[in-house]
């Protein structure tokens, strides 16, 4: 990464001690035992194949076009029971749209990350022309992983008081607004064990892997053919831990890192530090096109414009409706997608002109879209929370994230409150799996990953790239949009085409292209 005097920073930083249910083990607290996971596995696949998929007009909540289909797919909640209770994930295709005999290779199966996003859009993408190679001989594939959408939704609190806004972001808080943010904490841990009761625990990424298994035997593929972007390719590589001979083609997109030491606290810490660099990408974006934002002509001057939209806002909310804890949240986003950059840096110009319409139109709350994000925000939780230890002392909280801060204040402490009722969580946790594959078991597998990304730092490829021999990692140098695949950088796409149309991928186990041009400035 272009920071390395941050990340040593976080690599300094020491964890408190856990204890945690060892991945796979079986769980004593089963009152009749149960038996091992993989064995449950290999049962309700068996199953999902005999009775495979029956697709048909997908439901009007699914608010998704004519041509794609839907149907459920049915998994066990506990792998260790797998004559107990069950739920339905969610699928959704269209069909390859070759008509020559022997040109379609299967179905390829989507997630877009999270934890807790769906993937069920996936099959929209065949209309546009960077998928046209893949929708041509691929039935393209989505799906919404457990708890997510209809598949069985977890929700942690009322989706209305999970939308409250305009409310407060702090860059540095006080003690009183540290024990706030501990209640509050607190108290969403305890509402997702409210809601989702015993079943809490069986939400995580070693089940999400499990589950992809089931899905893949019900489409009736021997292989698994599968694209994850983001957090999707934590899980895909836990997938290709546990099942390596079902694997036949698996890209990575924007790897999270894989070591167990990592999962999940110091990826996060890791994250707050790249968001700095990133942010700052941003601002450097803006001062270079002064002449049509006028917002500074240095990056530090462009910052103290948005200070000053800041302090504004946080003495008068914009329409009653954005505060600065709004005004963070959309701002994050211009870290993860450089498409952002003009819309976001025109709202700043236009609010500081006296015209703040921009600014609540890209930054207010939508009533309509609670349910959806409070829901992915509890199985964002609840996943990261189960899949592994987490500091239980909020003092080593405080001191990290107070250390980070001090140098890289953007989103440290929001992504802080985000992960913190981890710290309460009434749930046992795992020690997360180490991801690995034995050489020529699993097949080559194509990682992709931007050299600037924030959200996933490139640390995290070249990690997964290290842990799966017979992978190729491909760069988009000095590029830090979070999620390269099917994008504007045609080198990218072109690798993903020859990888999973023609099963080829770079000679060397590293490839790069050249960055994507920026955005243009607009008014």
């Amino acid at each position: 990464m272009r920071a390395p005097l941050l990340h040593g920073l976080a690599a300094s930083l020491a964890l408190t001690a856990l204890s945690a249910t060892p991945a796979g083990a079986a769980r004593a607290d089963h009152p009749t035992g149960g038996v091992p996971e993989s064995q449950g596995v290999a049962l309700a696949a068996q199953r999902a194949e005999a009775a495979g998929l029956k697709f048909t007009k997908c439901p009007e909540e699914e608010g998704l076009p004519s041509a794609i289909r839907c149907a459920t797919v049915r998994v066990p909640v506990d792998y260790a029971r797998p004559e107990g209770r069950s739920i339905k994930l969610t699928v959704s295709k269209v069909p390859a749209r070759t008509k020559k005999k022997g040109e379609r290779q299967g179905a390829l199966v989507f997630n877009p990350g999270g934890p807790g996003a769906s993937g069920m859009y996936f099959p929209m993408v065949g209309a546009f022309p960077e998928w046209k190679n893949l929708a041509r001989v691929y039935d393209l594939i989505g799906y919404a992983p457990r708890g997510v959408g209809r598949s069985a939704p977890l929700t942690c609190q009322n989706p209305k008081d999970f939308a409250k806004a305009p409310t407060l972001h702090t860059v540095h808080p006080d003690e009183t607004y540290k024990k706030e943010r501990i209640a509050r904490a607190k108290a969403y841990a305890q509402g997702c064990l409210e809601n989702a009761g015993a079943d809490l625990r069986h939400y995580n990424t070693l089940n999400n892997a499990r589950d992809l298994d089931v899905l893949r035997a019900a489409l009736g593929e021997k292989k698994l053919n599968f694209l994850g972007a983001s957090y999707g390719t934590y899980y895909g590589a836990v997938y290709a831990t546990l099942f390596p001979t079902h694997v036949r083609r698996m890209v990575f997109d924007s790897a999270v890192n894989p070591d167990p030491q990592q999962i999940w606290y110091r990826n996060n810490l890791d994250q707050s530090l790249a968001f700095e660099s990133r942010w700052a990408d941003f601002r450097a974006w803006v001062a270079k096109h002064d002449e049509t934002y006028q917002l500074g002509r240095t990056a530090d001057a462009v910052q103290r414009s948005y200070e000053k939209v800041r302090a504004r806002l946080a003495a008068k909310p914009a329409g009653g409706k954005v505060g600065t804890a709004q005004l963070h949240a959309a701002y994050l986003k211009a870290g993860y997608y450089d498409d952002y950059w003009p819309q976001r840096a025109h709202a700043l110009a236009e609010y500081l002109r006296g015209n703040a319409k921009p600014l609540i139109a890209q930054a207010a709350s939508h009533p309509e879209a609670a349910a959806e994000d409070e829901n992915g925000n509890a199985v964002y939780t609840a996943v990261q929370c189960n899949d592994a230890p987490w500091p239980t002392d909020f003092r080593v909280w405080d001191r990290d994230n107070s250390q980070i801060a001090q140098v890289a204040p953007f989103e440290t402490w929001d992504n802080a409150w985000m992960n913190l009722p981890c710290a309460y969580w009434p749930a046992p946790r795992q020690q997360p799996l180490d991801v690995r594959a034995t050489p020529g078991v699993l097949p080559p597998t194509l990682i992709m990953a931007a050299e600037r990304d924030a959200a996933t730092p490139y640390t995290g490829a070249l990690e997964l790239n290290r842990r799966l021999p017979g992978s190729v990692l491909v760069t988009e140098r000095k590029s830090g949009t979070h999620g390269v695949s099917g994008g504007p950088n045609a080198c990218v796409n072109g690798h993903m085409d020859a990888y999973l149309v023609d099963g080829e991928v770079p000679t060397r186990d590293t490839a790069s292209c050249a960055p994507h041009a920026e955005p243009k400035p607009a008014s």
